[in-house]
């Protein structure tokens, strides 16, 4: 692609400039999956987004192969879903296997309670173009590739970033907010000084893209090797993953060499003859965390602020939860409508959940090579006689022991019971227009708030004021019915309510695990707050506080 300004629907796509200086109301630093994601949403809500990437292009190596049903509502919510499905194999099981190949984990969760397959394969390059083209509709966002940062700092009023571009030339960039996504060497989290805790792996892994894939088997594989373990990855357009571990010894480019690669392989085809190398590359596997996710106008996001290894696919996926959580409050708070304490909430919510995913993915790299070989053994014999356990097989395929987000402090309005679901991410089913047509739930909602009532005026009881509150926070109000009283012409209407049709009992049924009938949902689709109709204005007013309205 081209350095100059490249015009695509009567709207400026800048890679570059001729301009040195640059003012814009949210400065992102990275373009990759988190930093585009939060580009997309903050654009989508009219506020003025810069990217500056250091590399000439988006990075096109192995990375990220699991992508989980929060992460595509998060896509859905940019209006980028579409593009991005053709790119996925939903319900992309994983499946854990001994020495001699018997599986003793297949974990294949088959509930769609967010709208999407919660695991699917995916090749994040791919994935992450859908993500940078979806940012040429917006005239007030800019991408600047070719880019280092030299410098940056911040005052009361915004942050100051000093660039040098591919010619050498100094530019300057000005913004109200500078979210980092500068991966997890962080320019910017190590220039201000923030503790980044936890351990590296004694084990590197070499990670192999083949073309034209010699197996075709589909779904992933771990399979514990003692000698050496080693991944098996089905992903979509006809592309194998192989990861194998790298011994001690072992240096990147004596395993990158054709006939070592041919040798690693050999080990797992019956003919290495004729195979097509895309790629390959090693890793090292983090696990750390960083100690704050914000210092006044700078946050961390993504591998900025939390590092983690691959086993549970999680890595790229809790970077779209920071990116979800993250945006709209950003874009509450550049708009006016909320003030700069919001944002502390951002690592309220999402550092314990980033450190329970950390966890997990700790534990599961230890049952696919454990630190001894005699826990080998035991995993290996616990394995077999729980998978004849009913209750316990049915929780590793169901994928339950995946920590599901549940914030307990932040934006919302906590009542402190255990099993309540504020703080928990709203269901996802597939509702019913009154003009007949079925879509899932978020199309309805659109990318603000939602107040959402079960068979009553979800504005009953708010006074003028609070109404005007809500309006210009952009809520929707909704209400849910039986899909089969949509066809009643006598049932009553209500003016700026969109009404819906729940076709099965999802939604009834939800309500029925709680005892109240309005839910308060926020954009990132999380529950804010419960009322009844009797208790909506205060409960409003409540939550607003939370929200720092101003």
């Amino acid at each position: 692609m081209s350095l100059n300004s490249i015009k695509c629907k009567s709207i400026e796509w800048t890679l570059a400039m001729s301009n040195t200086n640059y003012t814009t109301e949210v400065a992102i630093l990275g373009a990759g999956p988190v930093g585009l994601t939060i580009a997309n949403y903050l654009s989508k809500q009219g506020v003025a987004v810069t990217i500056v990437e250091q590399l000439d292009s988006l990075i096109d190596y192995p990375r990220a192969i699991g992508i989980d049903d929060e992460s595509l509502r998060t896509i859905q919510s940019l209006g980028l879903v579409d593009q991005v499905l053709p790119h996925t194999t939903p319900n992309h099981a994983m499946r854990f296997l001994t020495p001699k190949g018997r599986c003793f984990a297949d974990i294949q969760p088959l509930t769609r309670e967010f709208g999407f397959s919660r695991r699917n394969a995916f090749i994040q390059p791919q994935v992450d173009n859908v993500l940078l083209q979806g940012l040429k509709q917006y005239k007030n966002t800019q991408v600047l590739f070719s880019r280092q940062l030299t410098q940056f700092s911040q005052d009361a009023d915004g942050v100051t970033l000093n660039l040098q571009n591919k010619e050498g030339d100094a530019e300057t960039i000005r913004a109200q907010y500078l979210i980092a996504c500068d991966g997890g060497n962080s320019y910017v989290r190590r220039n201000l000084g923030i503790a980044f805790e936890g351990e590296t792996a004694p084990n590197q892994w070499i990670v192999i893209d083949l073309e034209n894939d010699p197996l075709a088997t589909p779904h992933i594989y771990l399979c514990c090797d003692p000698v050496r373990p080693y991944v098996s990855a089905a992903l979509p357009h006809g592309i194998r993953r192989f990861e194998f571990m790298v011994m001690p010894g072992e240096t990147q480019e004596e395993l990158s060499k054709p006939e070592n690669i041919a040798k690693l392989l050999s080990k797992v085809l019956p003919s290495t003859d004729g195979i097509e190398v895309i790629r390959q590359r090693v890793y090292t596997h983090n696990a750390r965390i960083a100690d704050k996710f914000r210092v006044d106008r700078i946050l961390l996001a993504g591998d900025a602020a939390h590092i983690m290894p691959v086993w549970q696919g999680q890595g790229y996926n809790s970077g779209m939860r920071d990116a979800f959580n993250l945006a709209w409050k950003m874009a509450l708070v550049v708009q006016g409508k909320a003030g700069p304490a919001l944002l502390d909430s951002y690592q309220i919510e999402r550092k314990d959940h980033a450190k329970a995913m950390i966890d997990l993915s700790v534990m599961a790299g230890h049952v696919l090579a454990p630190p001894k070989k005699w826990q080998g053994f035991v995993r290996d014999g616990i394995a077999y006689a729980l998978n004849y356990i009913k209750p316990i097989k049915q929780y590793l395929l169901e994928m339950r022991f995946k920590p599901m987000p549940k914030y307990h402090d932040g934006a919302l309005l906590s009542n402190g019971a255990k099993n309540s679901p504020v703080g928990k991410m709203f269901i996802q089913p597939q509702v019913q227009l009154a003009s007949g047509e079925t879509v899932l739930l978020d199309e309805v909602i659109g990318n603000d708030f939602a107040i959402i009532a079960w068979g009553v005026d979800p504005k009953w009881g708010l006074s003028p004021e609070t109404l005007q509150q809500w309006k210009t926070l952009g809520v929707k109000f909704i209400q849910v019915i039986p899909a089969v009283q949509l066809q009643n012409s006598q049932r009553k209407q209500y003016e700026d309510v969109i009404t819906i049709g729940d076709i099965g009992t999802d939604i009834r049924s939800w309500f029925g695990n709680t005892s109240d009938s309005v839910v308060i949902l926020r954009p990132d689709r999380f529950v804010a707050a419960l009322a009844i109709p009797q208790s909506m204005e205060s409960t409003s007013q409540q939550l607003f506080k939370k929200l720092y309205l101003k």
